[in-house]
């Protein structure tokens, strides 16, 4: 909701934003970070560090486009609520096994909600000025969502959380620098108000410094698809404040198709088959 009111109360662009809150955080947490603890952190797991922060960049630049061409509903509910039904279909490839009936009627209800929410993407709003494109950033959020949770998870077995959220947020920065200055998403004139600048302080201190340092923490005891779906109240509560605050509404079949969406996400965090705790990948 920040990232919508921010776009529109200044000239920064989604991806800019995406930079300014990566750039943000990487820099407030420099300061807790010892400098042999992110070259030590390099020497273990170079490709991954990178790989991460690259995820990091594009899922938050994916986000805020989504957010502010499909409005904070939809690409909240799509963006993280796709992303630990992919991460429990992958988990089934990765073990090599048939999805149980549990995990299979999660898979086909989440799918169903995604259908339901993609057909009634199409009429315009002043929150949601081109749906069909915003559904469809969101929907590539979510997948670069499960992707950069599995590669950091994988990088939390042997990097601290605090080091590996300096890292990615740096990195991803550094992706998005280009973009956010050259391009048809480039914009990243600050206007001299204390509004924008507070928002953009918020984002890169609360929401990503700390939220990123606790979920990284989080992920060296718990399994992917379960981290990615303690997130479920994120999706829940964007959306009712979206409502309430952005004057943003869904449509009937979306309202349905967001509530199944979320529903097999509840599902999937419910049901006994699902890993609780994490085992050390190889």
């Amino acid at each position: 909701m920040v990232v919508q009111l921010l776009h529109r109360t200044s000239t920064l662009s989604p991806v800019g934003i995406g930079f300014y809150r990566l750039a943000i955080a990487a820099a407030v947490l420099l300061a807790v970070c010892r400098p042999r603890a992110i070259s030590a952190a390099f020497r273990v797991a170079p490709i991954g560090l990178i790989l991460t922060g690259i995820g990091l960049g594009a899922y938050q630049a994916l986000y805020f486009i989504a957010v502010t061409l499909g409005g904070v509903s939809v690409a909240t509910v799509v963006g993280l609520g796709l992303a630990p039904v992919l991460l429990a279909a992958g988990e089934a490839v990765r073990a090599r096994r048939l999805p149980d009936r549990t995990t299979a009627a999660t898979l086909v209800t989440g799918v169903l909600g995604l259908l339901l929410i993609t057909g009634s993407a199409g009429r315009a709003t002043d929150g949601a000025p081109h749906p069909l494109l915003g559904l469809l950033a969101a929907t590539a959020c979510g997948v670069c969502y499960a992707i950069s949770t599995v590669i950091s998870r994988r990088q939390m077995q042997r990097i601290d959380a605090t080091t590996l959220t300096v890292v990615s947020a740096g990195v991803g920065a550094l992706a998005l620098a280009p973009l956010a200055v050259i391009g048809p998403m480039a914009g990243v004139a600050v206007p001299l108000r204390p509004g924008p600048a507070l928002m953009l302080a918020y984002l890169g201190v609360v929401t990503t410094a700390v939220a990123y340092a606790l979920f990284y923490a989080g992920l060296r005891t718990t399994a992917g698809s379960t981290a990615a779906v303690l997130t479920l109240l994120e999706p829940l509560v964007a959306a009712l404040l979206a409502m309430l605050i952005l004057g943003e509404s869904l449509s009937g079949s979306a309202l349905v198709g967001a509530t199944l969406l979320l529903t097999a996400v509840a599902m999937l965090y419910a049901a006994p088959t699902m890993p609780r705790q994490a085992e050390p990948r190889p």
